[in-house]
Parts: C-alpha cells; structure tokens; sequence
C-alpha cells in the first residue's frame, strides 16, 4: 500500500488490513478503525466546522500481551502517519512535574519529519543516483588541474565514458576511493542532549543553523575516509538526495502531517490512575501526570525547533492493565478526553495456535526465514504448532500471564539447540513434531522454578 496520506480506507478495509496481523479483538479493531475514518471524514468537512471536529480518544484496556500496542503500531503504518508511543510511568518520578510531556509532541514531530524526508528523497532518487556516479567517476578519474588542448580533453571524455560503462557493469565494485564524509566526533555529547530534550533550553550549537538536524550545519566539519565503490555509491546517493530536498518545505509538510494525523500512543496509563484524598504520597504525583497530560490532550500548542505544533486533532490512543485501578479512577477531565473504552480479551491457547498459524508475520513465518538463511528448511508439524501454544498458555498460568508475549519466550527456548548448531553442522532440514515439542519443554514446564526463569 502507499504511504502517500490522505487514506480513504473504509472501516471494514481497516479492520481486513489489521487481521492479517493480529487475532482476534474485534472490538479494538473496530474502534480504531472508525476513529481513522472519522479523520479522513473531517478533513472533507469545509469551513470553520472542520476545526471543531476533534478525534474520538480511546482508551484500551487489556493485559499484557493481548495486542494494544501492535494494534496502534499498525494503523500508523496502514495510514501513514506519524506514530509515537510513550509510557504514563516515565513521569511519575519527579512530582507534579513528571518528565516533560511536551517531548512527546517533539518526538512526534522529529518522527513524520522523517517520514516526509523519506518521501522527498525517493522522488529525487533518480537525479541522486546520476550525481553520485558522477561524483564517482570525478573519484577515480581526478579531473585535470591545468589547461589541457582539445584532443586531450576528448581523450579525457571518452576514457571517463569507458569508466562509466565498466562502473555501471559492476566491475569496479572493489575498487577503493577517497570520500569526504561528515566528522562525528562531537555526536555522543549532542546526542545526550537530544535525548535530554536539549531544545527545551532553545540553543543552537555554532555552526548550527535553525532548523537544521545535529551535526549536519555548515560548521560540520568533513573527513576523508576510504572506502569500496560498492559503500560508497550509496553514500554518494544518499549526500546527493540531502542536497537536492527543500527542507523548509520537508519540515512544514511534516508539521502539518503531525498535527493533523498523528498518532501518540500512551502505554500503562493505569499506573497513573489511583485517586487518593490524601495531600501527599506518590498518588499526588500521579495526579499530577494527569494533570499535565490533560493540555496536550485538550488541545494546545507546543512549540519545537521546528515551530509551533497544535495537538488539537492528533489521536491519541492510552492502554492499560487496569487490574488494580480502573477508568473511573482517572480525573473526570482526563476520562472525558478518552470518549471511547474497548475492552481486549485475554488470549488462551486456541488464540495462540491462531497466531502461531494466521498472522502474514507470525513467528512460525519469522523462524523459517531466519533459519533459511543458513540454508535450512525449517518445518513445525501441526500438532508440534498445538504442542506450542499449549505450553505457552500452561505457562502463563503457572506465572505471570503475559499473553501472546509468552510464545517468544516459548519458541526462542524450543530452538535455541538449532539455531547454535545450525552453521556447522550442515543440517538441511529440521522438523519439529509434537514429540519433540513436549521433549524439549515438558522438562522445563513441570518444574516451576525452572518455568519461573527460563518461560
């Protein structure tokens, strides 16, 4: 499908799109996939009606392992948009204040900038690919330095056209050159700060010009490195494609893509749930998150780098547990920006036999791939894959139920012997049948303790 936005996907398409990489949680799926169509809906709405329609909230709740995340995940990526996701508990630590919650919109932000450059780039690939090859042909045959005659100067051209032939023949591959790459040597410092939220202190590094990424301003210096045709043709092209984008235009487009399709996933908003009367104790700091979420949810603009960004059509999609607490337990201002609660189904074992079999990425699927590339057949039998699924549920309910996360930790442990082995010992088929399911992890399943720290 095109990343290209707008999408006009029906619901009933959205819902087909999500099937064929999550079972079950028809529910879920079907609130997501209205919410999505509702905003491609307000944006055919003309005049200022269009700016009163805001996003339906949602709120997910569900155990771990039951698919909230990949739910979320996969309609951004369906759509194209802009995706962030974030966990409550990440400002819990410091009081009212908590971490600042604006970062999330800076996050989102530098994302779909990513996203639209991305896009610009593979328009003008084509051009980059012809300067790159030039530059390289200018790499292997320095042009001349003094005043040369004519015929030299066809020599020169048709010597370069013969270059040129054997470059794109792929005969020159190996072949070394000397290529002016950016320096890094000041990155680990710049990046602590960019992750630190350097730009809530609103400096420029010098050399640095605004609105232009870390380390790549014209006061970023350039060293010579040596490296093969073959990496550095991609180097060329990637250098040449950065020249030719327009990033105040890259940067704008990307803003209004963040404000007006992004998708801000807030993991374990229970853990900020609990209302307490008392002034004090971690309950007032929980609180407190919620009350500095509730702007950007409201409605309001965050100022970035990259200028002013309105939060107030950006979907924003919380999920939790709720075991202990539950939605009431948020403050009234909160619950009412999150209209819209779906419940998730746990998952049993004919779940995970769904999941296992179903999904176009499932971790059969994964598993099979990843052991081709030893040049291995991988192959599980049918009742090995029923064998599978029920370890993972036994599992869960002699521990702590993660859900589908179970069957990682379940198939990870069934082929750790093959996956070690496998390089040597020129195996070209592996076949798992139920036996050997129940061989390898029975042992295991029977000891809790073992179940406790190895499932």
């Amino acid at each position: 499908m095109s990343n290209e936005w707008p999408k006009n996907f029906t619901p009933r398409e959205i819902v087909r799109e999500l099937d064929r990489h999550i079972v079950g949680q028809d529910d879920a799926k079907k609130a997501v996939a209205i919410a999505l169509r509702n905003r491609w809906r307000r944006q055919q709405v003309a005049g200022e009606l269009r700016d009163e329609i805001v996003p339906n909230n949602i709120i997910m709740i569900g155990t771990t392992g039951v698919g909230k995340t990949e739910i979320a995940r996969r309609i951004s990526r369906l759509v194209g948009a802009p995706f962030a996701k974030v966990e409550a508990t990440n400002y819990t630590e410091v009081g009212y204040m908590g971490r600042d919650v604006e970062s999330i919109i800076r996050d989102l932000v530098e994302t779909a900038i990513a996203m639209v450059r991305t896009r610009h780039q593979a328009r003008v690939q084509t051009r980059a690919v012809v300067l790159a090859e030039d530059r390289l042909l200018d790499l292997l045959m320095p042009t001349a330095q003094v005043a040369v005659d004519d015929d030299t100067v066809e020599r020169r051209r048709r010597t370069r056209e013969k270059l040129r032939d054997r470059l794109r023949a792929g005969e020159l591959e190996n072949r070394t050159v000397m290529v002016a790459v950016p320096s890094r040597g000041g990155m680990p410092l710049i990046e602590i700060f960019s992750k630190t939220g350097a730009e809530d202190f609103n400096f420029t590094l010098p050399g640095m010009a605004q609105n232009t990424p870390f380390g790549s301003g014209p006061g970023t210096a350039n060293r010579e490195r040596e490296m093969k045709v073959s990496e550095a043709r991609g180097v060329l092209r990637d250098d040449e494609a950065s020249k030719l984008l327009d990033m105040e235009k890259v940067v704008e487009e990307a803003r209004e893509l963040a404000q007006s399709n992004g998708i801000v996933f807030i993991d374990e908003i229970d853990k900020i749930a609990a209302r307490t009367a008392s002034a004090h104790g971690p309950d007032v700091s929980r609180e407190g998150v919620q009350r500095d979420l509730l702007p950007i949810v409201e409605g309001t603009t965050v100022n970035t780098r990259h200028g002013p960004v309105s939060t107030d059509h950006i979907l924003f999609i919380a999920a939790g547990a709720f075991n202990v607490s539950k939605p009431s337990d948020l403050i009234p201002e909160f619950q009412g920006r999150f209209p819209i609660r779906v419940e998730l189904q746990s998952l049993g074992r004919a779940d995970f036999e769904r999941i296992l079999r179903e999904p176009d990425c499932s971790l059969v699927r994964q598993y099979t791939a990843i052991v081709a590339a030893d040049r291995c057949e991988l192959v599980f039998e049918d009742d090995a894959i029923s064998e599978i699924a029920r370890v993972a549920a036994e599992a869960n309910e002699r521990t702590e139920n993660i859900s589908a996360r179970r069957l990682q930790t379940v198939m990870t442990t069934l082929l750790e012997d093959v996956l070690f082995d496998l390089p040597e010992s020129g195996t070209r088929r592996v076949v798992f049948s139920a036996a050997d399911v129940r061989s390898r992890l029975d042992g295991i399943l029977a000891n809790d303790d073992l179940t406790r720290y190895i499932l």
